[in-house]
């Protein structure tokens, strides 16, 4: 095969770049501008700049190489399909590459489509491609495995590739139809063996074809950077400039990654640079200024314009509402378009010769949206109404709304109106009434999708006060944003940017919040008083993005629970923190260890954050790093007030820095949570110690199943007969403190002054004289008691009843009550409806899990309804049947 007459054909063409077409692959490689655009793998991976990324090339040349025969390039309109595949035909004709195979064919599915008649393979080779000496035929058909056929365009093809529809043909010289010999090739009955490399967008008749799938991305950022520097070389910093202008404004469309699009994003900038005018700032101005620049090269005059796109709106709607990519002539005269002919290309993709074969498509389906909604606000020939014509185009034209909010804003349509005449008014004005009346249904809903898409327009629309008027106060803009797209961070951005404050941004459950995210949405960030990350990850160089929002931001609470956050990230984020105005800072189960309490201690005490709250349990900090807090909790400059821990895999050996901590004088904390530690009687000890010291502030203390016994209660007992004891709120739930223990609590609370109002014996092994003592307490005058939790305690209905006729007495002054899984029935619902009947500060019964029937139901219900101060009764997982459920949905204070 002649590889220089190969070269010199693919080389060679006489068309021209276009605005909207893109750069001619012949002119990329002659000017040495190549850039491999990037498969789908490269997408949302941290890499850079330098890294080895993800090429369509070395995709293409790895599954070629390794034997597999048939690889399909699927990949939107503009991602550089045609130019890699022209590029690996000139490669191998250079000898660069794929020397396995002596023979390459190039065809596009576009010309395809133009043969008529029959014709054998041998004829397709020789004739339609004439690089091929006939000579060669022979060799060609005896050694398939060295020929490789290159299609472009299979979107294109108006055959089908099903091989139940057509019969498949096995004879190179067999004159069939083109469709029969394309899919004969494809489906491997002619020249069997051969390999092939179609390129298409995605399209159905793509299931047809075996073999591996390549998907095309294009660019990322770092091949954008040296395209537009290919582009400018002359001028550095044009290049930098208009890179960096495209990044802020339009680089979160997914438009962005197509080569195609920066080309004409580069045309527009250099013109628009030379004149000294000012970049466009979102993609409705820039595609103004597209169409702006293409009807001035057109020279035409006003009527004629406006005639131009208006035809041009009809071949656009045409086009959506037929699924259709392209039109014929006679379609083309139809529309109006028939004396425009000779100006269209500036426009549309023409394709065919000058006779009547020619068809007609737009290059994208953004010039195509921004026609129909152009030709819209334009037309004055029929009273449509905005609704009316989205409804039609739903699902078809995805830019369309955007575009018309873009237009409705009277600065960004005026170059337009300066060309085509003044834009139709009633129209302008019905959609900003249905923009106006539909957003503010949707912001009161529950639909992130609607909310992101009224957030879109908005950006369009480029109008602070239209933001203020339609996100007001009754927006549910709390709702989870989680899992934003680039596109939706950037108009979530702009709206909060206008609005000037977030009270939540909420981004739960986000799955790998990117670097170029984090960057876009920082300014929110920055005006939000509470971020939600709950349940989301973070790549790591979006971290600092976060860091840097914190230092600079108004946010007081920073929720990261379950993130799995991890050592390396929580050192990034803590320079943010050290210069922030924290109030409350959540980091559960974030797969935190030892190592960063020193980076938490030095935040502690840097003296800048308000951090009053700090929940981090489920974390491996373990006895040396909770004595690094410690340390920090000594500091006058450390306000911590709150302090969560919970199985944070502390034992007795950092209780004694702890209660050191605590009896400093310069410990502001108030309330501490070590739920599920192994404190032990040591730990209890030394904590017992510090609740004597009349430094310690300390109010409230969790040591749920912190492995105590009865052994720990004189230390705690004596503790709270401590004049000094401050603490109002104690949990010892899920530890075996047994009788004996419990016994000793009591003989405390019974100290005239025992400031304790909360107390937790929940799942104590707790007795009958337990219950028979707290009864006493609480009649006794002098306790402070609210709320009492003694469940999962199994005293039955004889316990229990010390604690009603305590209920029952004027000196109790319980609020909450807890009996959970006591052990009770019916025989004390008397007593128990007696106590609420006497009672007047009761407010909620915790009755769960015991062993009350339908007996007991209609007494319970009247003793509810007949109790002004009783706001709730829990009587989930009783005995009940459905014939009283009726009854007590009679009472809404009763849930069941």
């Amino acid at each position: 095969m002649d590889k220089d007459a190969v070269l010199t054909h693919i080389l060679k063409s006489n068309d021209t770049s276009t605005l909207l077409g893109g750069e001619l692959p012949v002119s990329v490689m002659k000017n040495n501008k190549y850039i491999s655009p990037l498969t789908a793998e490269a997408q949302g991976t941290d890499r850079n700049v330098d890294d080895n990324w993800p090429s369509v090339d070395g995709a293409v040349h790895t599954a070629l190489s390794d034997g597999t025969r048939t690889v399909v390039l699927v990949g939107p309109e503009g991602s550089g399909k045609t130019t890699a595949l022209e590029k690996l035909v000139v490669g191998w004709a250079k000898g660069e590459h794929l020397q396995n195979f002596s023979f390459v064919f190039h065809f596009r599915f576009r010309e395809l489509n133009s043969l008529n008649g029959t014709l054998s393979l041998e004829t397709l080779m020789l004739r339609h491609h004439g690089r091929l000496p006939p000579e060669s035929v022979p060799q060609l058909l005896q050694n398939p495995e060295g020929v490789l056929f290159v299609f472009d365009d299979l979107d294109q093809w108006k055959h089908s590739l099903d091989p139940s529809v057509l019969p498949l043909c096995s004879d190179p010289g067999q004159a069939v139809p083109v469709s029969c010999l394309v899919s004969s090739l494809l489906h491997g009955s002619l020249l069997k063996g051969a390999a092939f490399l179609v390129a298409s967008r995605p399209v159905e008749c793509q299931k047809f074809l075996s073999g591996a799938r390549v998907q095309v991305l294009g660019f990322l950022k770092p091949q954008r950077e040296a395209y537009f520097k290919g582009f400018f070389f002359a001028d550095p910093a044009a290049a930098n400039k208009a890179r960096v202008h495209m990044e802020s404004t339009l680089g979160f469309y997914d438009v962005c990654t197509s080569p195609r699009f920066c080309w004409t994003v580069c045309s527009v900038y250099k013109s628009l640079m030379d004149a000294g005018a000012k970049l466009p700032e979102t993609l409705s101005q820039l595609y103004v200024d597209i169409l702006v620049h293409l009807i001035q090269m057109l020279q035409l005059k006003e009527a004629h314009s406006r005639d131009l796109v208006l035809a041009l709106g009809k071949m656009a709607s045409h086009c959506l509402l037929d699924q259709r990519s392209s039109c014929t002539k006679e379609e083309m005269d139809s529309f109006g378009l028939q004396r425009f002919l000779t100006s269209v290309g500036s426009f549309l993709r023409v394709d065919g010769d000058r006779s009547d074969g020619r068809v007609f498509s737009f290059h994208s389906q953004l010039m195509q949206d921004f026609i129909l909604a152009t030709a819209f606000l334009l037309d004055t020939s029929t009273s449509e109404g905005v609704e009316k014509m989205l409804e039609k185009h739903k699902g078809h034209a995805t830019f369309l709304d955007v575009f018309l909010s873009g237009l409705s804003g009277p600065l960004q349509r005026r170059p337009l109106e300066t060309l085509l005449g003044e834009m139709n008014s009633d129209r302008i004005t019905n959609f900003n009434h249905w923009f106006k009346s539909t957003s503010e249904v949707t912001l009161k809903e529950w639909y992130k999708d609607k909310h992101h898409r009224c957030f879109h327009l908005l950006l369009q629309a480029q109008n602070e006060s239209l933001v203020k008027e339609i996100v007001t106060p009754s927006a549910r803009i709390g709702i989870s944003y989680g899992d934003l797209n680039l596109q939706d961070c950037a108009a979530l951005n702009y709206v909060a940017t206008c609005l000037g404050k977030m009270e939540l941004l909420n981004l739960y459950r986000t799955r790998n919040l990117t670097e170029e995210q984090a960057e876009t949405l920082a300014p929110t960030m920055s005006l939000s008083h509470k971020i939600n990350l709950t349940d989301s990850s973070l790549s790591t160089d979006a971290v600092p993005h976060l860091a840097s929002a914190l230092s600079r931001g108004l946010t007081k609470e920073l929720d990261f629970s379950q993130s799995h956050l991890g050592d390396e990230k929580f050192k990034i984020l803590c320079a943010g923190l050290r210069n922030c105005k924290l109030h409350t800072l959540k980091l559960r189960a974030c797969k935190l260890t030892e190592a960063i309490c020193g980076d938490l201690a030095s935040v502690l005490t840097s003296g800048a954050p308000q951090l009053c709250v700090l929940d981090m349990p489920f974390n491996q900090i373990g006895d040396q790093g909770f004595v690094k807090l410690c340390k920090a909790l000594q500091s006058p400059l450390c306000k911590l007030q709150e302090l969560q821990l919970q199985k944070c895999e502390l034992t007795a050996a950092s209780m004694e820095a702890f209660s050191a901590a605590l009896c400093s004088g310069q410990s502001e904390l108030r309330k501490v949570d070590l739920t599920q530690n192994v404190i032990g009687e040591r730990g209890v000890k030394a904590l017992c110690e510090s609740l004597q010291h009349p430094l310690c502030k300390l109010q409230g203390l969790t040591l749920f199943d912190c492995e105590l016994t009865a052994e720990c209660c004189p230390g705690l007992s004596e503790a709270l007969m401590s004049e000094h004891c401050s603490l109002s709120e104690l949990d010892l739930s899920v530890n075996e403190l047994f009788q004996e223990g419990a016994l000793l609590l009591c003989q405390a609370l019974r100290r005239p002054g025992c400031p304790m109002e909360k107390l937790s014996l929940q799942r104590c092994e707790l007795t009958q004289p337990v219950f028979e003592e707290l009864g006493s307490v609480l009649r006794g005058g002098s306790s402070r008691l609210k709320s009492l939790i003694v469940g999962i305690n199994e005293v039955g209905d004889q316990g229990v009843k010390h604690l009603w006729d305590a209920v029952a007495h004027p000196s109790c002054l319980l609020e909450e009550l807890d009996v959970e899984m006591t052990g009770l029935t019916d025989d004390c619902v008397q007593d128990l409806c007696a106590a609420l009947r006497a009672n007047k500060t009761l407010k909620s019964l915790e009755l769960r899990n015991n062993l009350l029937t339908d007996d007991s139901v209609p007494a319970l219900v009247n003793a509810m309804q007949d109790s002004d101060n009783m706001l709730e009764m829990n009587l989930k997982y009783n005995d009940f049947s459905e014939d009283v459920f009726e009854m007590m949905d009679e009472c809404d204070k009763i849930r069941y």
